[in-house]
């Protein structure tokens, strides 16, 4: 569905910032990222270790529930799929809730997700980005999510676009994240205009 607006949205050029709380501020020595819940043995990265990681390229429309959708911003970033391989997985894993800082929490902000959704190239822990195919390369700024920001499908509103992430439960039942526990939908898809619960 690329370059589809969905509807009550506008199309925007820019990338607008709009986040909760303060923008954490990358310590590599600090920095850490878990892996987590239904799996058989926890694993936890360092920076080194997650960037060492495979990556993928994609372009992927992004839609705020705040009504502006982005289209054709060019990611790169580490795949959900290549921390699925890292992990032994229990049965009947069906979702997961990804973790960001806020205000100093690591695990603070939190969003969830269907697994199956989440394992092509356009669901990525996103390090750099260009505006469109002929854009050059930058690392995404710290308002944006710096070090890493995972960058869901388009069939998902932004806003389960973790910021400063730093772990993936994997869970066998749904569960709200932040957005989620103050009445934001659990589903999140722009194009059924799914906003709120």
């Amino acid at each position: 569905m690329k370059n589809i607006l969905p509807p009550g949205q506008f199309k925007t050029e820019k990338w607008p910032v709009l986040h909760q709380g303060d923008v954490y501020e990358f310590d590599e020595e600090t920095w850490s990222f878990k892996l987590f819940g239904e799996v058989q043995q926890e694993i936890t990265l360092t920076y080194s270790e997650m960037m060492a990681l495979p990556k993928a390229i994609s372009t992927i429309d992004m839609h705020c529930v705040t009504t502006w959708s982005k289209f054709g911003s060019v990611f790169e970033g580490v795949p959900m799929r290549e921390l699925v391989h890292l992990v032994t997985l229990h049965g009947d894993v069906k979702f997961v809730k990804i973790f960001g800082y806020y205000n100093g929490d690591p695990f603070g902000y939190s969003s969830n997700l269907p697994l199956e959704s989440l394992l092509n190239d356009d669901a990525l822990f996103v390090h750099r980005w260009k505006d469109g195919i002929e854009g050059e390369w930058r690392d995404i700024s710290p308002k944006h999510g710096y070090p890493l920001r995972f960058i869901p499908p388009s069939s998902f509103y932004l806003w389960k676009g973790t910021k400063w992430a730093t772990g993936i439960q994997f869970m066998k039942q749904d569960e709200a994240g932040f957005w989620e526990e103050l009445g934001y939908s659990m589903t999140a898809n722009p194009f059924k205009e799914e906003r709120y619960r």
